[in-house]
């Protein structure tokens, strides 16, 4: 039996029932793999290892081409799906590669932020019981965009880079490090792009470093006191697990909180 449209568009979006988790995992994990097989490249292996790496990657991209097309399909307003946060994300995920077939370089710079699809992810249900809080899925969501951010940077400072400064880009590794050096202001100038992109990069990871990172760890210095400061009292309605200490009501829902026990 045909599934329908609100079907697919209901399991490709569930984080909750047996098939909605499997197809997300599922999906999760083939953009870590996908991830890792970026990276993989960069490295000086074999030649018959890379054959195989392409031939993954291009497998993965298939389904991800498909998993597109399914969500446009079920999606009930289609021009605001096409304009949607994800779905821009999901045409950068797959647009360089097909792109690429025509030696475009340029824009198969863009898939590098594969990566950031997982953002979707972060989340309680799907997370399945890992984090028993709101404020902790805020915290993986901080935890993961500064990752995501330094990723992203270094995939598109080494694909820039690479070509004309192999000695300072050989790998994946070298652009991680000037990534991680630049956007923290450290600065050692041990490792220095020649190219005017990869300058313009630069200034971008510099004012990302200054903006962008200290607003994020001060929000997640932040949860840490706040969760610091709060006691685990189960929400009996919503399920809200912790709370502060004199609180006597949910503050998600409203509903009066059980009495905490002290020994």
């Amino acid at each position: 039996m045909l599934l329908n449209r609100e079907k697919i568009e209901f399991y490709l979006t569930d984080l909750e029932t047996p098939i909605g988790k499997a197809i997300n995992l599922t999906i999760a994990t083939l953009i870590l793999l996908s991830s890792g097989i970026f990276v993989a490249e960069t490295y000086n292996i074999s030649d018959d290892a890379l054959l195989e790496l392409k031939a993954l990657d291009a497998c993965i991209l298939i389904i991800f081409a498909l998993e597109y097309l399914l969500r446009l399909w079920s999606a009930e307003n289609k021009f605001k799906y096409i304009f949607s946060f994800y779905s821009i994300i999901d045409l950068m995920a797959i647009l360089p590669s097909f792109v690429g077939l025509v030696d475009i370089s340029f824009i198969r710079l863009l898939r590098w932020f594969r990566i950031l699809r997982l953002i979707r992810f972060i989340d309680k249900r799907f997370l399945i019981g890992s984090i028993s809080s709101e404020d902790g899925v805020i915290f993986a969501r901080i935890l993961f965009t500064l990752f995501a951010i330094v990723f992203v940077y270094s995939g598109l400072i080494y694909q820039v880079e690479h070509p004309v400064n192999p000695q300072n880009f050989g790998t994946f590794l070298d652009a991680f490090y000037f990534s991680v050096v630049t956007m923290t202001t450290v600065g050692f100038g041990d490792v220095t792009p020649i190219s005017e992109l990869g300058r313009l990069l630069t200034v971008l990871m510099i004012l990302t470093g200054v903006g962008l990172i200290p607003w994020q760890v001060g929000d997640l210095i932040k949860r840490l006191v706040k969760t610091a400061n709060q006691v685990e009292k189960i929400c009996t309605n919503c399920g809200l697990a912790f709370h502060d200490l004199d609180a006597e009501f949910c503050k998600r829902c409203g509903t009066k909180l059980p009495i905490l026990k002290v020994d």
